[in-house]
């Protein structure tokens, strides 16, 4: 089997749910040992939310789990809080999302850790920074975040998401943090504390949101489907079903205009540039609108695709899924564990490297359940 970049990486696991594990599980397809600390009987939370589930087995908790071992310990118990402090004096990695003062209550806060243990990277996952009175659940931060208030049909309507998403890019950002301090221990041998939390990681996420309002002062609101600063770049009706249309560029729109039976748009002072279409968005969506009528979404899909304008249908998850495999990029990773009777299919990772690529070397673990071999 190829070597993982992170070989002989020792990771002591204390998160729970989704940021955490999500962030050590990318840790652990790329070959590091992550040791996952559960609570006897019950495990991670995520074990019970289903369904959905696979060989009974709840496909929440498999997502972001993979190639873990799992320790039940209970930290009342004082023999059991004794190997929590061990692993953690061992490990190279430290990772935690327990509410504000818990780990230090323990003896397993990063003071007491990185006096046993000098080398360490300790990772400190907060909903809002250590301040435990607002507890961090994604759909909390989500909405007191202002992504709720940028997402729906309408000022309104404020809509969630259809998946945790700060806590998954709370993870990525957990991630590159520990990567950065294991480089940083490369050069010096020192340690040091890494700190995410949902709040700062969604406000970072909101990319051209957030910096409109913090360089310009501009406080957007839901706009449905339409962009804010692009146009066209929303779904469209056809003849038949929906058609997204993701017109970047005064190039692209002027092959659009061509192919959509319509080249003088793209002469059309009120159209002829990104800010004209902005300013002029409703009278050039409705015209769109009632061009893309005489052709079906897949026609048009065709058409616009043979001239390099970015558009395409409004896929579900099956049809997501079928479209990555048809373009080779293997979307599912069956995991072949002798821990299972049959192979576990989970979703790959999507980093992609060249010497040392992810690997899958064992299914997301039954709680207590030990690394194969």
């Amino acid at each position: 089997m190829t070597s993982g970049a992170l070989d002989g990486l020792l990771i002591a696991d204390f998160g729970r749910v989704l940021a955490g594990p999500y962030a050590t599980m990318l840790l652990a397809d790329l070959g590091a040992e992550v040791v996952k600390i559960e609570r006897p009987g019950a495990g991670d939370d995520t074990r019970s939310w289903g369904p959905p589930y696979a060989d009974g087995q709840a496909t929440y908790f498999q997502a972001a789990n993979r190639n873990k071992s799992s320790l039940a310990l209970d930290f009342r118990d004082p023999d059991d809080l004794a190997v929590a402090r061990d692993l953690a004096r061992r490990a190279d990695v430290v990772v935690e999302n327990f509410l504000p003062g818990t780990m230090e209550r323990l003896g397993l806060g990063y003071d007491a850790v990185v006096a046993a243990n000098p080398g360490v990277v300790y990772c400190s996952i907060t909903g809002f920074g250590g301040h435990n009175d607002l507890p961090g659940y994604d759909l909390l931060v989500q909405a007191v975040g202002g992504l709720m208030s940028i997402t729906g049909p309408s000022p309104d309507e404020p809509t969630k998401v259809g998946v945790a998403l700060v806590d998954v890019v709370t993870g990525l950002h957990a991630a590159v943090g520990i990567l950065s301090a294991l480089r940083h221990r490369d050069r010096t041998g020192e340690g040091q504390r890494v700190e995410v939390n949902l709040l700062s990681s969604l406000l970072s996420a909101l990319a051209n949101q957030s910096s409109g309002f913090v360089g310009a002062g501009v406080v957007p609101q839901a706009m449905g489907n339409r962009h804010p600063s692009v146009v066209p770049y929303q779904p469209f009706p056809t003849a038949d079903r929906p058609l997204i249309l993701a017109v970047g560029n005064d190039r692209q729109f002027e092959a659009f205009a061509r192919e959509l039976g319509a080249p003088a748009m793209a002469d059309d002072a009120r159209f002829a540039t990104n800010s004209a279409r902005v300013e002029n968005r409703d009278v050039l969506i409705d015209e769109v609108t009632r061009l893309l009528s005489t052709d079906t979404a897949d026609g048009w899909f065709k058409r616009f695709a043979s001239v390099g304008v970015p558009c395409g249908p409004v896929n579900d998850v099956a049809e997501a899924f079928a479209l990555a495999d048809r373009l080779g990029l293997q979307p599912v990773a069956e995991v072949v564990d002798p821990r299972r009777s049959n192979p576990v299919r989970t979703v790959a990772n999507p980093i992609r490297l060249s010497a040392t690529p992810p690997t899958y070397r064992s299914a997301p673990p039954e709680l207590g359940e030990g690394a194969a071999g």
